[in-house]
């Protein structure tokens, strides 16, 4: 973050032990289930739950794509639900097997990347921005300031090809989502230019080297940056003037999975506002569950960082699947400009 005493049509299972136990295969971000998600979920079910963590999507990825995995449950984000059921890899959801999913929002029980909820349990949402010490003067504001001379070597971007590429197509006026060559190719020059000032391209661990001061300023999801605010004074957050990503991480069961009965009883356990408003409170992540989100104290409620006002998230855009051409365009270009 597996299941409970009735399953497959068999009672007790909570009771069995050794090797009768049943377990689940679960393949997850960083820092995004509580300290004892996994371990009551197991403890209900009766069951096993081999958890272990990634750091990107293209991580996660490149280890489900052969249909052949061994993982049951994996968190992708919006934009790869399209190419992962194009390629076979989702299982089809039985709402029947999910009657917790009206503690949704209204706006995620039917999101235009999955309207019907036929693949994917929305599980987080969030965007990137802006993460940097209260001490640089002046504080940045937008894209262009990740450009700035003054930040040499003390500024990161994620390691993550949508996300810096987005944040070039932004700084130069464009959708993050562009498949335009003429417009790719200026971010590609836009991200090399920059590399002389980077200290490297970094995801969740770049928020200890922001809270020790070793980093200024990085691009990085808002989540962890909630993280490091709340681990540290003196940290500010703020979503880019020119636009920013958005984005939201699923609970998907893949294909592959011989545990479709046990998977769909982890996404429901994941559904109760008590257990999603634990995590939110352990992980300081954005919940799309309504009723989790009353539970919560006020000051993750009305943090700015998570729960932006509408009128900041208007300069948001979602993360949208590309065509293929595209696609494969962006793969060499970040190929290109992590060699340069």
């Amino acid at each position: 973050m597996n299941r409970r005493t009735f399953f497959l049509g068999l009672s007790g299972l909570a009771g069995c032990t050794g090797p009768r136990r049943p377990r689940l295969n679960v393949f997850n971000w960083s820092d995004y289930v509580a300290g004892d998600t996994i371990a009551n979920f197991s403890r209900e079910f009766g069951v096993d739950v081999r958890y272990r963590i990634y750091e990107s999507n293209e991580e996660m990825l490149a280890k489900v794509q052969s249909g052949n995995s061994g993982w049951d449950v994996v968190f992708p984000s919006s934009y790869l639900l399209e190419p992962m059921r194009r390629a076979g890899l989702l299982a089809a959801l039985r709402h029947e097997w999910l009657p917790l999913l009206d503690h949704l929002e209204a706006a995620f029980r039917s999101p235009p990347w999955d309207p019907d909820l036929r693949h994917a349990v929305p599980y987080m949402a969030g965007s990137s921005g802006i993460l940097f010490r209260q001490g640089v003067q002046p504080a940045p504001q937008r894209w262009a300031d990740l450009w700035d001379p003054r930040l040499g070597g003390r500024v990161t971007m994620l390691d993550d090809p949508a996300e810096v590429l987005g944040a070039a197509l932004k700084k130069l006026g464009y959708s993050l989502n562009s498949g335009d060559p003429r417009e790719l190719e200026q971010a590609k020059r836009e991200a090399i230019a920059q590399k002389k000032l980077l200290r490297a391209y970094l995801n969740a661990e770049v928020r200890d080297q922001v809270v020790a001061g070793d980093v200024l300023a990085a691009q990085l999801w808002a989540t962890t940056s909630a993280q490091a605010m709340h681990a540290a004074a003196g940290l500010a957050f703020v979503y880019p003037e020119e636009g920013f990503a958005r984005y939201c991480d699923h609970a998907v069961i893949l294909r592959e999975s011989r545990r479709q009965r046990l998977a769909h009883e982890f996404l429901n356990y994941l559904l109760r506002p008590r257990v999603a408003a634990d995590i939110v409170m352990a992980t300081k992540a954005a919940t799309v569950n309504q009723d989790a989100w009353r539970l919560l104290p006020p000051a993750l409620r009305d943090d700015p960082a998570l729960h932006p006002p509408p009128e900041i998230l208007a300069r948001g855009e979602w993360f949208e699947p590309l065509a293929a051409s595209a696609q494969r365009l962006r793969d060499r270009l970040w190929t290109e400009i992590k060699a340069a």
